[in-house]
């Protein structure tokens, strides 16, 4: 395709597409991010706030210069009860209160907004968003053009919705389960209650309407599996944490 010629390498070494400059997904996470506060409730209770903002607060924390430009992280607690959680591009998180009845622990909350975090560093969403782009352009007989304009994004139905809050794919997800227990385990938090959370998940999916997690982050005793098998890796960053 005579257009952009972006192959970038995820953090596990995975080859990927990544057209747009960070810059530019960063303001495309701020935009959903300012959509989302506008049209969602935002939690006043100051203990839950307190107690959100030190889970996500401890795991930012930990991240190298390499890992993220982002220096400080915007946390909102969203006053609504879907049991969901995301991170955007930008250093943005939100968190809806209903999670709080899933992830019943602090470790559990900490599996979560890693996770979510996770899909932030390996850059997804630029990925997701090129790949829509590349499609559209191609679609649309495009292809002699190397701008990436913000007309041309809309007139191609891209913006904060494609690759920003859409679903993450089964590889995507995958990364983001390592990377996440990664993440937590060198903040202290134990990476085992991970199993736990998304046994917490399978169980609320039976008794009743599934968690919105599950929505965008398909579970099952497959994930669980991998997630058992991933935690020889990491258990010891969460003992070298325990013991600083």
């Amino acid at each position: 395709l005579p257009m952009l010629s972006a192959c970038a390498t995820s953090p596990l070494g995975r080859r990927q597409l990544a057209f747009f400059p960070d810059s530019q997904l960063a303001e495309m996470g701020a935009v959903a991010f300012s959509d989302l506060k506008a049209k969602t409730p935002v939690s006043n209770v100051p203990t839950t706030n307190h107690y959100v903002r030190c889970v996500a607060d401890s795991l930012t924390k930990v991240l190298t210069p390499a890992e993220s430009q982002v220096r400080t992280w915007e946390v909102v607690l969203f006053a609504s009860k879907d049991a969901n959680a995301f991170a955007l591009p930008g250093g943005k998180i939100g968190v809806y209160t209903g999670l709080l009845d899933v992830a019943k622990t602090q470790d559990q909350l900490a599996a979560v907004i890693g996770h979510e975090i996770a899909h932030v560093l390996a850059r997804h969403s630029n990925e997701r968003v090129s790949q829509a782009y590349t499609a559209q352009v191609t679609l649309a007989g495009l292809g002699q053009s190397g701008a990436v304009s913000g007309p041309m994004m809309a007139a191609l139905g891209l913006g904060t919705q494609v690759g920003i809050l859409l679903p993450f794919g089964r590889t995507q997800e995958s990364e983001a389960d390592l990377m996440g227990l990664d993440l937590m385990a060198r903040a202290g938090f134990d990476p085992r209650q991970a199993v736990v959370l998304w046994q917490n998940m399978n169980a609320a999916r039976t008794s009743g309407a599934p968690p919105e997690f599950l929505s965008t982050h398909p579970s099952g005793e497959n994930r669980i599996r991998e997630i058992e098998g991933l935690l020889t890796a990491v258990m010891p960053l969460y003992q070298q944490a325990q013991r600083r």
